[in-house]
């Protein structure tokens, strides 16, 4: 992946007050990004997380350098990336609490015998190895490659689900009243 720019940094950008208002009314997947480079687990909430390719199976997501988990993440070699719904509320405020310790809360979790941490009982995780990071602006984009995963939870295809999204700064779930059009 190569990474090219397509504007200078002369070029006018739109405020930063408009660009948060205009991702504020578009709603995002939620999910918690999970690593541990050696020094103990971190864990984030994070939306959104794409998937990007199929075949090889890829995903993208990006984090704030002001992120108490940044600086772990950005050594870690591989992730757990947990796609959550509207039972995993608790994990997402947590991942989503400042100041905190993620792993000494009530919420259960356990290491892959490859060293992640995964949170007991989410809907689905994809353990992940980073293949590459992009520094974009304040923030790290990452694109990993799925290796194993696991669903606890999922819908038949087409059918509603309990989505957990996040928009206008407020936690959303998704289900049968939701969906407008099959």
């Amino acid at each position: 992946m190569h990474a090219s720019k397509v504007s200078d940094s002369a070029t006018p950008s739109l405020p930063a007050e408009d660009f948060k208002a205009i991702f504020r009314g578009h709603p995002g997947g939620v999910s918690l990004i999970a690593a541990d480079a050696g020094d103990g687990p971190v864990a984030l909430t994070a939306t959104p997380v794409a998937s990007i390719s199929v075949d090889p199976p890829l995903l993208v997501f990006s984090i704030s350098a002001l992120s108490s988990a940044a600086k772990v993440l950005t050594r870690a070699t591989s992730l757990a990336v947990h796609s959550l719904d509207e039972h995993d509320i608790e994990v997402a405020e947590l991942g989503a609490t400042s100041g905190i310790d993620r792993f000494a809360q009530k919420q259960t979790w356990s290491r892959l015998s490859t060293g992640e941490p995964v949170f007991d009982g989410v809907r689905a995780w994809v353990r992940c190895a980073v293949i590459e990071r992009v520094q974009a602006g304040t923030s790290t984009v990452f694109v990993a490659r799925a290796l194993e995963s696991r669903i606890d939870r999922d819908s038949e295809p087409g059918q509603p689900g309990n989505g957990l999204v996040y928009h206008n700064r407020a936690w959303h779930r998704l289900d049968e009243n939701s969906q407008i059009k099959n």
